[in-house]
C-alpha cells in the first residue's frame, strides 16, 4: 500500500449511504491516511453522484483533511492502482427492487430484497456485474482489497471466491452490527461492551454466544427477547416477537431475517398488507431517498444528516471504514464478516462464503473456527447454502433449468409450479438486466 496515502474507490458512489462512508474515513484519518476517494457511478446515476459528491467535498473541507474527492463515470480510470475497492451498487435501481418485492407476493410467496425470489433475482442481475468488475481489478489493481456490501452479500462474495483470481475479498453486512446494538439496548449497556460470537450465512447468521465485558449474558438476552414487546430488528423488517419456548429451545440469538424462515406465513401476510397500505419497501425507500437527496443538495449541509439512519442499511458504510482501518493497521480486533470458510464451519465447503466472527489482520480476516453448528440450525444453513451455490451457477450460465432448480429448493418458495410461474414473470420483468439469459446485444448493465 502507498506510503503517501491510500486510494479508495467506491463503485455505486452516488448511493445515499456515501456520506456515512466519507464520515467514517474522516474520523479515522489520523490512523487511516486516505489521500483519494473515487466515487464511481453509471450514466443513470450521474445526477445523484454529483449531489452526493459535492456533499462529500463539503464534508472533507469542513473537516480540514487533505482527501481529494473524484467523481467519475469511468470505472477503469478509477480502479487504476486502487488500494481498496468498495462496492455498493444496485443493478436496476430501486425500480428493480420494487419488482422483486411485489411480483412474488402475487403468488403468496415472500417478496423481499435479499431473501426468496427477490434475493434470487437480485443475485442474477448482480453477479455478472461483480465478476466484470473483478476482471478489471485483476488488470488494474490486482493487489487491492475488494470490500463488498452489495446485496446479497454472501452470494456475491462466494461468486468472487469461486470464479475470479481476486484473493483479497471480504463481504460486509450491517445485520451483525445491528444485532450488537440491539442487544446493547436490551441489556442497557454501551455498545462497546458487547461482543457476539457470530456464525452462519449472510442474512442467516446466529449469535452463538453474547458477552458483556467478557461475561456470557446469552441466557439473559434470550429471556429478554422472549418478551413480545422486546425485539431486535431492522428498519426494513417487521418486528413480531418470538415464542418464548421456541427461543429457549433454540438457545441462540437469531438475526432479524430469521423471521422469514421461522415465521414465514405471518411475514408473507404482513408484507402483502404493507404493500397494499404503504407500498413495497422499495417504494417506501424511494420516498426516503428523495427526501435525503433534497437534504444533500443544500449547499450549507456539511455533515451526514441524521435522517440517513432511517434507511435499512444504516451503519454499512461505517462497518466498511472500520474493516479497512483494521486491515490497514493490523489491529487484530474481532469483526463479523463474509469470508471464505476454510473449515471454520464444519459441513460447509471450504471455498464457500460464510458470515463469521474473524480476527482482522493486515493479511485479511482470519475466521474463528466454531466446528459444527448446533443441530437445530444445521439443516437450514446447508439448505440455503445449496440454494446460493446453484443460484450463482444460474447467474453465470443463464441456464433456465438451473435457475428453476435454485428457486424451487429455496425454502421460502415451496413449489416447483409456483417457482416456474415466478421465474417466468420475473425473467420477463428484468429482461434488460439479464443478458446471460437472453443473449441480446446492446443491453446496458447498471453498476
Amino acid at each position: 500500500m502507498k506510503s503517501k496515502g491510500l486510494k479508495i474507490v467506491t463503485i455505486g458512489g452516488g448511493s445515499s449511504y456515501t456520506p456515512e462512508l466519507i464520515e467514517g474515513f474522516i474520523k479515522r484519518f489520523e490512523e487511516l491516511p486516505v489521500k483519494e476517494i473515487w466515487l464511481v457511478d453509471i450514466e443513470e446515476g450521474k445526477e445523484k453522484l454529483d449531489i452526493v459528491g459535492n456533499l462529500a467535498k463539503r464534508m472533507v473541507q469542513k473537516a480540514g483533511v487533505p482527501i481529494d474527492i473524484h467523481l467519475t463515470l469511468d470505472r477503469r480510470m478509477a480502479l487504476k492502482d486502487a488500494d481498496f475497492v468498495t462496492t455498493q451498487f444496485r443493478v436496476g435501481l430501486l425500480e428493480a427492487r420494487a419488482k422483486d418485492e411485489r411480483i412474488p407476493l402475487k403468488y403468496g410467496v415472500l417478496g423481499q430484497e435479499t431473501n426468496g425470489p427477490g434475493g434470487f433475482f437480485k443475485a442474477l442481475r448482480t453477479i455478472p456485474v461483480i465478476l466484470e468488475i473483478c476482471k478489471e481489478m485483476e488488470e488494474l489493481c490486482p493487489d487491492a482489497w475488494l470490500i463488498n456490501f452489495t446485496n446479497p452479500a454472501g452470494m456475491i462474495t462466494e461468486a468472487v471466491i469461486r470464479n475470479t483470481n481476486i484473493k483479497r475479498v471480504v463481504g460486509l453486512c450491517n445485520v451483525p452490527i445491528g444485532m450488537e446494538m440491539g442487544a446493547a439496548k436490551l441489556l442497557d449497556v454501551e455498545h462497546s461492551r458487547v461482543r457476539i460470537d457470530f456464525a452462519g450465512l449472510n442474512h442467516l447468521v446466529y449469535g452463538l454466544d453474547v458477552f458483556v465485558d467478557g461475561i456470557s449474558v446469552k441466557e439473559k438476552l434470550i429471556k429478554l427477547l422472549s418478551n413480545p414487546d422486546k425485539s431486535v430488528t431492522m428498519k426494513n423488517i417487521h418486528a413480531m416477537g418470538w415464542e418464548p419456548e421456541f427461543l429457549k429451545a433454540l438457545n441462540l440469538f437469531p438475526c432479524p431475517y430469521h423471521a422469514y424462515y421461522y415465521k414465514t406465513r405471518e411475514m408473507v401476510e404482513k408484507e402483502i398488507q404493507a404493500s397494499k397500505e404503504d407500498g413495497t419497501r422499495a417504494e417506501v425507500v424511494k420516498k426516503l431517498e428523495d427526501a435525503l437527496f433534497e437534504l444533500y443538495k443544500n449547499p450549507t449541509l456539511t455533515e451526514k444528516p441524521l435522517q440517513l439512519e432511517q434507511r435499512g442499511g444504516a451503519y454499512y458504510s461505517d462497518a466498511a471504514c472500520r474493516l479497512i482501518h483494521s486491515i490497514y493497521t493490523d489491529k487484530k480486533d474481532i469483526q463479523p464478516v463474509n469470508i471464505k470458510n476454510d473449515g471454520a464451519i464444519k459441513g460447509i465447503p471450504h471455498n464457500s462464503a460464510v458470515e463469521i466472527s474473524c480476527i482482522i489482520t493486515k493479511d485479511g480476516p482470519k475466521p474463528i473456527a466454531v466446528g459444527e453448528l448446533p443441530v437445530p440450525v444445521q439443516g437450514l444453513i446447508q439448505s440455503i447454502k445449496s440454494f446460493e451455490r446453484i443460484t450463482i451457477e444460474a447467474a453465470i450460465t443463464g441456464n433456465y433449468e438451473t435457475a428453476l432448480l435454485a428457486l424451487t429448493i429455496n425454502p421460502l418458495v415451496g413449489s416447483d409450479k409456483i417457482a416456474k410461474k415466478i421465474l417466468d414473470e420475473m425473467l420477463e420483468a428484468h429482461k434488460v438486466y439479464l443478458p446471460n439469459f437472453f443473449n441480446r446485444e446492446n443491453i446496458i448493465l447498471s453498476s
